[in-house]
């Protein structure tokens, strides 16, 4: 039975690289930056490591600074509508999206792109809904951070829900500290790091999942 080979896109630091290499598969990340965590990681532009070929799926990550919901308001001058577009945002708004079509559109059998829940501006260029959804406390993780999967590979289910706390609590605070982050150069990677109980929920369903198909796929020819 081969074991399923996965490109983690966009990624450094390598978490779901690591919950899916513990499930079975031969794995590589790819990032402009090095990796924080040991394996195989390929350092450079994502496109370069699809072209290699030989994947069975990828998981890509693309950045969400200019996709994002709650980055909306920065396409518009002082972040207010009333003063403006900013024509420098929504060129970087636009080539994010185009971007991440790419993952979307890779030539590898089984794809599956994450990001957060998009703004109208960005769902309209990309024009495809995703296949689902997830906060990471429906897997065990105490935090808010709503996340949306585009792609074929398939919908995973809740493995641990935690009940949220009520608002206004300092527990409800402590949950929400993605979005409560301090400023730094350090904010961006640590709000888009996937946490491991996610990782884990993704990558026991979907390990398994390309390793049947394409060990039928072996079967039949």
């Amino acid at each position: 039975m081969r074991q399923p080979r996965f490109l983690v896109g966009c990624e450094r630091s390598g978490v779901m690289a690591a919950s899916l290499r513990r499930q079975g598969a031969i794995v590589a990340s790819c990032d402009l930056e090095p990796s924080n965590m040991p394996g195989w990681h390929i350092q450079g532009d994502v496109r370069d490591a699809i072209r290699m070929g030989g994947w069975d799926a990828m998981i890509a990550h693309p950045v969400c600074r200019y996709l994002a919901n709650s980055g909306a308001k920065h396409l518009y001058i002082g972040g207010r509508k009333e003063n403006g577009r900013d024509e420098i945002r929504w060129a970087k708004m636009r080539e994010a999206a185009a971007f991440f079509l790419e993952m979307l559109n890779a030539p590898i059998p089984f794809v599956a792109v994450e990001n957060p829940v998009m703004h109208g501006h960005a769902r309209a260029i990309i024009n495809r809904r995703h296949s689902f959804s997830y906060q990471p406390h429906e897997h065990g993780e105490p935090e808010f951070k709503r996340s949306c999967i585009w792609g074929n590979l398939p919908v995973v289910e809740p493995t641990n829900r935690l009940t949220p706390p009520k608002a206004g609590t300092p527990e409800h605070k402590a949950w929400s500290k993605v979005h409560r982050a301090t400023p730094g150069p350090d904010r961006e990677e640590i709000r888009s790091e996937t946490l491991q109980g996610v990782a884990d929920a993704l990558a026991a369903s979907w390990v398994p999942f390309v390793r049947d198909a394409i060990n039928r796929q072996r079967r039949a020819a």
